[in-house]
């Protein structure tokens, strides 16, 4: 018999609630997630949950084997907080300074446990395996930390046959979730300018190469890659999120640097604005007579959801928070290294409600005074469970049907 998870998550809320918080209050950034990876191991030994641990520096998989054989299911969380001084008012908020879960990473990691204590409970009903990784580095881009694990070999010996993940998503009230099959979320590439021009005093700027002036120049010029040069029905964005140049007043600059992402969903219009960009920068500069050395980085794919999986959450999602709990939502041009696991397992990607109530504008993620809504930890962890029952139970049941197929041509056929 399938198990049905709904309401199960009360038992746990408060024991996964209590986890969050000590993840918040203790945040490491990307590449340093020591502790917290500590705690995941603790709290799967208190499970008995096996694992195995390494991948990426700081990453673990749990792995819960059902009591029959059948497919396999994982299910990530990524584990880093971001360099962030906090500014929300909490009583658990962050004590390390300069150092926040401004992303709900803190409540990923909780509820990835919270899902693999209820999945352990029911494991003698489970047709195939349920993995569990624990990522870190998701928030340095354009490395981190899903390539790497799968450099060390973390699906090694169990691969997955689905993949899922589910982010908190403060743009919708809790008992709602985002899916949709396609994109989720962009393509994230990087990159820094420098210009070099001539300096000289600014009363002689004809002896000079002006750097403001020049990279002003190649500012206006980028934004008309958007404008001009992408289908207007291609989501596309480039934003020059930082500037600097010049000494004082009275001095031409001779170096002005700056920085910035572009961000797609298709990957022909991802390498044509990167082509423009290119061909731009260094020919506006040098019919300007100054020179440019661009840093360009290919940050996380697109990430993609299959059609099929998508529709397996969603319908999780009817069967646990009722009808009106997946609304229609847009993709977002944000960054997500899930995208990576997605580019070699098919699976789905999606967003839990943590919408704060009687907040008139919710403070986005990656902002000091970000805050989620603790009721959404029961139902997040809740929806990653039954989602990987009713993958398992989905994938044995086409297994069993292309088994039957053969059987049944050859019944049809005696005579």
């Amino acid at each position: 018999m399938r198990p049905n998870l709904k309401g199960e998550g009360k038992q746990l809320a408060q024991e996964i609630i209590e986890l969050r918080r000590w993840f918040h209050q203790f945040p490491e950034v990307s590449g340093e997630e020591f502790e917290t990876s500590k705690k995941i191991q603790q709290k799967l030994d208190e499970y008995q949950i096996p694992y195995t641990t390494g991948y990426a520096g700081t990453g673990v998989l749990g792995v819960i084997e059902g009591g029959s054989p059948g497919k396999t299911v994982a299910i990530r969380a990524d584990m880093d907080a971001l360099p962030i001084t906090e500014e929300a008012n909490l009583s658990f908020a962050s004590k390390i300074e300069g150092k926040m879960h401004a992303c709900g990473h803190d409540a990923h990691v909780a509820m990835l446990l919270g899902a693999a204590r209820l999945l352990s409970d029911v494991k003698d009903q489970l047709h195939g395996k349920v993995l569990f990784v624990f990522q870190p580095s998701e928030e340095i881009t354009p490395n981190g930390g899903a390539g790497p694990m799968m450099d060390d070999q973390v699906f090694a010996e169990h691969t997955p046959d689905v993949i899922f993940a589910q982010h908190v998503w403060p743009d919708l009230p809790v008992g709602q979730i985002g899916v949709r099959p396609g994109p989720m979320m962009g393509a994230s590439d990087r990159f820094k300018v420098e210009i070099e021009g001539a300096g000289g005093h600014a009363s002689m700027p004809h002896q000079t190469v002006d750097a403001i002036i020049v990279a002003n120049t190649v500012i206006n010029n980028l934004q008309t890659i958007v404008s001009r040069n992408v289908n207007p029905v291609d989501a596309t964005v480039l934003t020059i999120g930082r500037i600097e140049g010049g000494y004082r007043y009275n001095v031409v600059a001779d170096k002005v640097t700056f920085e910035g992402t572009i961000r797609t969903f298709k990957n022909e219009t991802k390498q044509m604005v990167k082509d423009r960009f290119f061909s731009i920068v260094h020919g506006v500069t040098e019919s300007m007579g100054a020179k440019a050395t661009i840093e360009y980085y290919d940050g996380y794919p697109a990430t993609v959801n299959d059609e099929k999986w998508a529709q397996r959450v969603k319908n999780t999602a009817i069967e646990l928070l009722g009808i009106d709990s997946t609304p229609i939502i847009e993709p977002c041009l944000g960054g997500e290294d899930f995208s990576r696991f997605l580019l070699k397992y098919p699976g789905a990607y999606f967003w839990l409600g943590t919408a704060v109530p009687g907040v008139e504008k919710q403070k986005p993620l990656h902002d000091p005074k970000f805050m989620l809504n603790e009721e959404a930890i029961p139902l997040g962890m809740e929806l990653m469970a039954q989602t990987a029952v009713d993958t398992l139970y989905d994938l044995q049941a086409e297994e069993n049907s292309s088994h039957a197929k053969p059987l049944l041509k050859k019944v049809a056929n005696y005579k």
